[in-house]
């Protein structure tokens, strides 16, 4: 009983030390100790290191971006929107905006068909061969790009090419891979489904391997067909991740120059000329930064447009509206 009774004045005289101790010692001294307790403040500070380095690396070459296109040829004259206004009253800028839209669309929807094949037959075998076929679907991603857009080359040539070897045993005609305007944008597109083709389906086989097996026991007791499983359990879990996906892939194809460069250097007749290219033969090799920054800016609302629509089909069906 008198232990009982010793507790709670050994308690009240520690929360009276407490209390003493709290007005000694300085307001700010105080306030800022209960700041510096906050999850919120220690996450901010965590990552004021790469806000730091986004806002050095990103934030201010792209307002750069903005103020060079601004500026006329000689960069001593503010002219506004004067440089859009040239771009969008020439025919061949609006020729390479249709070219970028139809070369990134087109790769896009192929490495997204072909990665979620090759994810469901990555799946579908038995775990301890999955290692061998992981590695060899792999290899054209791991491949520096500069290399293995050369080798294409080397594949496309028209007198020693592998291609047109194999036409011709085939009793075909040789074709003129980067020399005529449809092949050559063929090519392209080929090129960049072989680069981009292994990173959707290794994001796609993630998202499988995260659906429960119980879903497709219980659809197989319905007596579901593999497209019924596939419509209906597999697409609704994993749509998600494909939209993401496909998002990042349309951002880099827009943004691509390698490919373009290194293959056709955006010809025949700039008929695979994308914007990417055509900034840097406007702004590097022909001296005029303004334009050039004007035409990649361009790029801006159209990724935004796009991914604007995605991400708000994302949170639509994550808000299950």
């Amino acid at each position: 009983m008198m232990e009982a009774k010793r507790a709670p004045s050994s308690d009240g005289q520690a929360d009276a030390g407490a209390r003493q101790r709290q007005a000694t010692e300085p307001v700010g001294r105080g306030s800022l100790h209960r700041l510096m307790q906050r999850k919120s403040t220690i996450a901010f500070l965590m990552t004021l290191p790469l806000v730091a380095l986004i806002v050095a690396l990103v934030a201010y070459p792209a307002g750069y971006a903005i103020y060079l296109s601004m500026l006329d040829r000689t960069m001593t004259r503010f002219v506004g929107l004067g440089n859009f206004a040239i771009l969008f009253s020439r025919a061949s800028f609006w020729m390479v905006v249709y070219q970028t839209c139809l070369l990134a669309v087109a790769a896009v929807v192929l490495k997204a068909i072909i990665g979620f094949v090759a994810a469901h037959f990555m799946h579908n075998i038995p775990t301890r061969g999955q290692r061998k076929w992981r590695g060899m679907l792999l290899v054209p991603w791991v491949i520096p790009p500069a290399m293995s857009i050369l080798a294409w080359r080397l594949l496309y040539d028209p007198s020693f090419g592998a291609f047109n070897w194999i036409l011709e045993r085939l009793g075909m005609d040789r074709i003129f891979w980067l020399g005529e305007a449809g092949w050559a944008r063929f090519s392209v597109i080929l090129v960049s489904v072989w680069l981009g083709a292994p990173f959707f389906m290794i994001m796609y086989l993630a998202s499988l391997k995260s659906v429960p097996d119980e879903l497709y026991e219980a659809a197989s007791i319905d007596g579901a067909s593999w497209w019924q499983r596939t419509r209906y359990v597999t697409w609704p879990m994993t749509r998600n991740i494909i939209a993401i996906t496909m998002l990042f892939s349309l951002i880099g194809n827009f943004a691509g120059f390698t490919i373009v460069a290194v293959l056709t250097n955006g010809g025949p007749l700039g008929s695979t000329q994308v914007l990417g290219t055509a900034a840097f033969l406007v702004g590097i090799l022909s001296g005029n930064l303004p334009m050039g920054a004007s035409i990649s800016l361009f790029m801006v609302p159209i990724l935004a447009v796009a991914a604007t629509f995605i991400l708000r089909g994302i949170a639509r069906r994550g808000s299950g509206a």
